[in-house]
C-alpha cells in the first residue's frame, strides 16, 4: 500500500510536524530573536544586561550548586529505591504507589506544603520545641540563613522529584536478564560485585536518561524554591521570571530562557558523551 503511495507515511506525521512547529519551533525561534535583537536588530545588549545584573551571578551559583547536590542525591536514592522495589515480591505495587505520590503534587503544592513544615509557625518548630531542642520559634527560610535556606530548597527538592528519577531506574532494572545475576552468583560473586559489574552497567541507558531529565529539570528549578525562598534565594528561571512580571523587559528574561537552555543542552551533551551507551553490549 505505501509502496503505491510513498506520501502517506508524511500524512501520517503531518499534524505532529505541524504542532511541534507551532507550539514548540516558532516559540524557541521568536525567543532566541528576542534575546539577541534590540529595536529590530541584531544585538548583544540584552545578554549585557543580563550579565550585568545584581543577581545574575548568584543565580547562576545558586543554580548550579543545586544541580550538584541535588542530582547525584536523587540518583542515589533511587537507585537505592529502585534495587528494594526490585526484591520485593508481594506489595511491590502499592510500594511503588506510595512512592510515586510526589509525582502527583505540582511545584508549588511541593514548595507549599515544605513552607508549612519550615515557616516560622511550622510543624518543624513546633515539634522541636515541643521537644525542648529550642526556646523560641527559629528561621529557617530567612535571607539572614542561607545556609538552612538552601537545605530546605534542596531536600524539598530531592523529595519532589526523586519518584520520577525511580520509575526509570526501575524501568532499567526490570530490562536485566536474570540468567545474568544467577551466572555471576554460581561463580560466586557477592551483591556489591553483582551491583557494579552487572546491574549498573546494563542499566546505563536508564541511568542516562535519568541523568540528563533531572539535570534539566534542575536547572529550571522555579516554584519550589520561589514558595521557600522568593527572592531570598535566586535562581535563573526566578530572575526570568523577575525580568519579565516585574520589571516587563521580554528580552533580558528572553536571554535567560535562552541562557538557561544552552546550559541543558550542554550537559545533555555531556552525558550523552560520557553514558554512552553501546547498543550491542545491550541484553
Amino acid at each position: 500500500m505505501t509502496q503505491n503511495r510513498p506520501w502517506i507515511p508524511y500524512l501520517l506525521i503531518l499534524p505532529s510536524v505541524v504542532f511541534l512547529g507551532l507550539l514548540f519551533i516558532v516559540p524557541l525561534v521568536q525567543t532566541i530573536w528576542l534575546a539577541v535583537s534590540d529595536d529590530g536588530a541584531p544585538s548583544l545588549a540584552n545578554m549585557q544586561r543580563m550579565v550585568s545584573d545584581i543577581n545574575f551571578m548568584q543565580s547562576v551559583r545558586n543554580t548550579f550548586l543545586l544541580t550538584i547536590v541535588v542530582v547525584p542525591v536523587q540518583i542515589a536514592i533511587a537507585l537505592a529505591m529502585g534495587t528494594m522495589v526490585a526484591k520485593i515480591g508481594r506489595g511491590r505495587e502499592t510500594i511503588l504507589w506510595i512512592w510515586t505520590i510526589p509525582l502527583g503534587i505540582s511545584d508549588l503544592a511541593a514548595g507549599l506544603v515544605w513552607l508549612s513544615i519550615l515557616q516560622n509557625t511550622g510543624y518543624f518548630n513546633s515539634l522541636l520545641f515541643s521537644l525542648g531542642v529550642i526556646s523560641r520559634q527559629a528561621s529557617w527560610l530567612s535571607y539572614q540563613t542561607p545556609v538552612a535556606l538552601f537545605i530546605a530548597i534542596a531536600v524539598a527538592e530531592i523529595w519532589r522529584g526523586t519518584a520520577i528519577v525511580m520509575v526509570i531506574i526501575v524501568a532499567g532494572l526490570n530490562q536485566v536478564p536474570k540468567e545474568f545475576k544467577e551466572a555471576a552468583e554460581i561463580f560466586g560473586a557477592g551483591p556489591w560485585t553483582r551491583f557494579w559489574k552487572i546491574t549498573l552497567p546494563l542499566i546505563r541507558p536508564a541511568l542516562q536518561s535519568a541523568l540528563i531529565l533531572r539535570t534539566v529539570l534542575a536547572f529550571e528549578v522555579f516554584a519550589v524554591v520561589y514558595a521557600l525562598g522568593g527572592r531570598n534565594f535566586p535562581v535563573l528561571v526566578g530572575e526570568a521570571y523577575n525580568w519579565q512580571n516585574q520589571n516587563q523587559n521580554y528580552s533580558v528574561a528572553a536571554a535567560y530562557a535562552v541562557l538557561i537552555m544552552v546550559i541543558s543542552l550542554a550537559a545533555t551533551l555531556v552525558y550523552l558523551k560520557a553514558f554512552k551507551v553501546d547498543p550491542e553490549r545491550l541484553p
